[in-house]
């Protein structure tokens, strides 16, 4: 029996479901494939401020009784906006998906909008902006993208700036919800214990009424801007470092590769930034690597908080590790702890319906298709030492490398 079920309906809506008959739960998702690279610069957090909005009442519920809706079952519900795309999404158990799918629903076809109730979020969002600024290990992140791709959409903060955010209107928001929550741009996903065929007829029921609009614009990749930035606080007793290089867009062949490298590197406890920089020497509460990939570009990013006085020997000590990659293959008892570690972090989080759904999403909005566990399990058993090694030897190289430091 076939588990994962895609379905394009009339309009335009796909809808990707994967039966998971061992579970009591099921975990739905509404994605609109739209997210701050997709503004303008002065519509900068727009994405970020309508997700916020439509939590606060629609047009038959209070944000009281959407609480209360979701209380009153015992579910869990909540919205995030990332660059790419914005997502409301609800684990329930099996019985309540009907009143899951009709409050999200409701929530992303049927805003309020009431200007009291823009007016007090604008002030919740000013408040999570300056939070960032207070947050010295998300300000750096923050600063590093502006950075790298200055003059891009890629490069502004996701929840944009007081100044943004204070220019948008009623009728701003309004426009910008209307153009954008349209069929083409919205994609739901959903695992547990369901039946496809019966899902699909209420969301046909709940979305189809909706006419087709447009598809997101189209975005130019980005240049990357090599070099350093430096910000000072004077008020942090760390220094804060974010240090990257041009990456792979997340769809790229050599994905499986940069996986492995980004493992090695600093991507566990037993990685080499990680064991050298603060088991070894003890520079470094905190440390790691990471990858960050988008429809057409990516970086791989090296994370460090240190004391003023040590900065300047863990950027050395970064850059070292880069070269060392670089050099000389990784040993093969190396290799198999990352893939090992990739293979089991990978299949504990698909043992929960909702990873399992955001999986399904991502793969339908980058892919256009749906990848069994045994192919994404292949595609790290077939990564060897030299492909790392070229890997390493293509991607750190000065001329695309960009550095962020905040502190004092």
């Amino acid at each position: 029996m076939e588990l994962i079920k895609k379905k394009v309906l009339g309009n335009g809506l796909t809808v990707v479901t994967e039966r998971m008959p061992n579970l009591r739960s099921i975990s739905l998702g509404v994605w609109l494939k739209k997210g701050s690279r997709h503004e303008a610069a002065s519509e900068n957090g727009i994405s970020h401020f309508i997700e916020h909005l439509l939590f606060k009442g629609t047009a038959h519920r209070t944000a009281r009784e959407i609480a209360l809706t979701i209380d009153s079952i015992g579910g869990q519900i909540d919205a995030f906006t990332s660059r790419e795309y914005t997502c409301f999404y609800a684990k329930v158990l099996d019985e309540h998906l009907p009143i899951a799918l009709d409050l999200l629903s409701d929530i992303v076809l049927h805003p309020n909008f009431a200007p009291a109730e823009i007016e007090k979020e604008r002030k919740v969002i000013f408040e999570e902006i300056r939070m960032v600024d207070d947050t010295p290990d998300e300000l750096v992140y923050d600063l590093f993208n502006q950075h790298l791709w200055p003059d891009h959409p890629l490069g502004r903060p996701i929840q944009g700036t007081l100044e943004s955010v204070s220019a948008m209107t009623p009728e701003k928001i309004g426009r910008y919800f209307r153009e954008s929550y349209q069929p083409a741009n919205l994609l739901v996903t959903a695992t547990g214990n369901l039946e496809h065929e019966k899902l699909v007829s209420a969301i046909r029921k709940a979305f189809e009424p909706l006419s087709n609009g447009a598809a997101p614009p189209f975005s130019e990749p980005p240049r990357l801007n090599p070099g350093i930035l430096v910000k000072e606080k004077k008020e942090l007793g760390q220094v804060h470092i974010c240090l990257g290089v041009r990456g792979f867009p997340l769809a790229h062949e050599a994905r499986f590769q940069e996986y492995v490298l980004n493992t090695l590197l600093g991507g566990t406890m037993s990685s080499r930034l990680f064991q050298d920089i603060r088991e070894e020497r003890g520079l470094a509460y905190n440390v790691f690597s990471s990858l960050n990939s988008f429809m057409d570009t990516g970086y791989l990013m090296v994370y460090a908080a240190t004391s003023p006085e040590s900065a300047e020997q863990v950027v050395r000590l970064v850059q070292e590790e880069f070269r060392a990659l670089k050099e000389k293959a990784p040993a093969e008892r190396e290799m198999k702890m990352a893939r090992d570690h990739l293979k089991g972090s990978l299949m504990l989080s698909l043992e929960s319906s909702s990873s399992r759904m955001s999986s399904l999403a991502r793969q339908e909005v980058y892919f256009r298709r749906p990848f069994t566990l045994n192919e994404i399990l292949e595609g790290i058993d077939r990564v060897q030492a030299e492909e790392v090694r070229v890997l390493a030897e293509k991607i750190f190289h000065r001329s695309t490398c960009a550095m962020a430091v905040l502190g004092n």
